[in-house]
C-alpha cells in the first residue's frame, strides 16, 4: 500500500470533482475499464470528489460527458507538478530528487522495532534477544525470517508463551504474550514427597496421606522434607504413595536499611533547558548551545523516530535532550526523626512483599546507632502454608 502511495506520487495525479445525476453509473463504467481510483468522497448526492492517474484524465471526461456528468480539477499532486514548479530551482529540485530516491530505497529496509506486550506485561531484556537472533535496525526486509526469529528467541527465554512478527512498511511488529511460571506439577498417580518452600517453624499440621517427618514445633528449612511419600504396615510393609497434607508455618521476613544524619538531598526547581540533535541511522549530529547554565541537573534523552505514514519510518531521528535543573539541600536528622524514616520505608517494602497481610503476628525492630548514622532492622512474622511437590526418583 505504501509503496503504491510512493509510485502514484512520483508519476503524479489528479484530484478531480464529478458533478452529475448519474454519478454511480459513472463510477461503474470507470471501474469496469479498470481505471486506478482512490480516496473517493462523496460530497453529496450529486457530487464527489476522487483521484486518478493523469494517463486516464481525458478518457474519464469521455466518461463523463456520456453519463451526463460534470468534471474539474480540484488539484494537481505529484512528483511531475512539484518538479514543474520548481524547475528553475535545480539545487532545490536535485535535493528533492535525492530525497525521493532515498525514501524509496529506505523502504526495503527496518527501521523500527514495535515491541507489543500482552497485558503490559514487560519481558526483560527481550530487546537484546530480537536483535541477537537477526531482527535489527536497519536490516534488509528480505534477509528477515520471522520463523527462524521466532523459534531463536523462543529457543534461549522460558518466559515466553507466543510471539509473532509482522512487518509493516518499514516497521517490524513484535507481538509477545508472557509465560506465566507455574510450580512443576506432580501427577496425582506418581509418588512424591512435600518438602519445605520456606524456613519457618511448623504451628500446624494435617497429613493426609503419607508419613510426618516434622511435628509442630519443629524448625525447618527450604528443602527438608515434611511428609514422607511413603506409609509403613505392620504385615503390608513399606508402601509408596503420593503424600497429601496442610502444613502451617511462622515464617519471617527481613529488611535493613542503614539512614545517615547528615544526607543531601536532591530538590528539583522546575527549570530546564532543551538541545536537539539529529540522527541518522547510527551517526548522530548534535547542535549544541554550550556549557549547561544550571550548577546541577539531570539529562534525559528522548528519541522521536521520524516517519511519514504510521508504518513507514526513516533512518533518522530527532534527540530531544532535556536537562532538568536540582537544588542540593542538605538535610539533618536526628536520631529518632532517622529512626522513624527508616522504619517507615522499610514497612512500606515488606508489605509490598507480603501477600496475605492479615496473617502478619509479630513485628519486630532492633536498632543500632552509629556515631553518623542508625541501622534498622524490621522483621515480620507471618503465618503461611508451606511445602511443595517433588517427585520421588528411585
Amino acid at each position: 500500500m505504501i509503496i503504491k502511495r510512493i509510485i502514484n506520487y512520483l508519476y503524479g495525479y489528479l484530484r478531480i470533482v464529478v458533478e452529475g445525476y448519474y454519478i454511480e453509473r459513472f463510477i461503474n463504467i470507470c471501474r469496469n475499464k479498470k481505471y486506478n481510483m482512490w480516496n473517493i468522497k462523496k460530497d453529496n448526492d450529486i457530487k464527489i470528489t476522487l483521484n486518478i492517474e493523469i494517463k486516464n484524465f481525458r478518457e474519464i471526461c469521455r466518461i463523463a460527458k456520456k453519463t451526463h456528468c460534470k468534471v474539474g480539477i480540484k488539484a494537481k499532486k505529484g512528483f511531475p507538478f512539484l518538479l514543474n514548479k520548481y524547475r528553475k530551482r535545480k539545487i532545490f529540485v536535485l535535493f528533492l530528487l535525492i530525497i525521493v530516491i532515498t525514501i524509496f530505497l529506505s523502504s526495503n529496509f527496518v527501521w523500527n522495532i514495535e515491541i507489543i506486550e500482552e497485558d503490559g506485561l514487560k519481558i526483560d531484556n527481550i530487546m537484546e534477544d530480537i536483535n541477537k537472533a537477526g531482527l535489527k535496525i536497519g536490516t534488509l526486509k528480505a534477509n528477515v525470517d520471522t520463523k527462524e526469529i521466532i523459534n531463536k528467541v523462543r529457543l534461549d527465554r522460558d518466559d515466553i508463551a507466543w510471539m509473532g512478527i509482522e512487518l509493516k512498511g518499514t516497521n517490524a511488529i513484535v507481538k509477545l504474550v508472557k509465560a506465566e511460571k507455574k510450580p512443576e506439577i506432580v501427577d496425582e498417580d506418581e509418588y512424591c514427597n512435600i518438602v519445605s518452600n520456606k524456613n519457618g517453624v511448623i504451628t500446624k499440621m494435617n497429613v493426609q496421606d503419607g508419613t510426618a517427618n516434622v511435628k509442630v514445633g519443629d524448625t525447618v528449612s527450604e528443602g527438608d522434607v515434611l511428609i514422607n511419600g511413603w506409609m509403613e504396615g505392620k504385615y503390608t510393609g513399606i508402601r509408596y504413595v503420593h503424600a497429601k497434607g496442610e502444613i502451617e508455618a511462622r515464617v519471617w521476613y527481613t529488611k535493613h536499611k542503614t539512614i545517615e544524619y547528615n544526607t543531601t538531598e536532591k530538590h528539583n526547581t522546575g527549570n530546564m533547558e532543551t538541545n536537539y540533535g539529529i540522527k541518522i541511522n547510527n551517526f548522530k549530529i548534535n547542535f549544541p548551545k554550550g556549557v549547561s547554565k544550571f550548577k546541577f541537573y539531570d539529562t534525559i534523552e528522548n528519541e522521536i523516530k521520524v516517519r511519514i505514514f504510521s508504518n513507514f519510518y526513516l533512518p533518522i531521528s530527532i534527540i530531544k535532550t532535556t536537562n532538568e535543573e536540582y537544588e542540593e539541600v542538605q538535610k539533618t536528622y536526628s536520631a529518632d526523626e532517622a529512626k522513624n524514616l527508616g522504619i517507615q520505608e522499610i514497612e512500606t517494602e515488606l508489605e509490598n512483599e507480603i501477600e496475605n497481610k492479615e496473617k502478619i503476628v509479630n513485628k519486630n525492630i532492633n536498632t543500632y546507632e552509629n556515631e553518623n548514622s542508625i541501622d534498622i532492622y524490621v522483621t515480620y512474622e507471618v503465618l503461611e502454608s508451606i511445602g511443595t511437590n517433588e517427585k520421588i526418583v528411585f
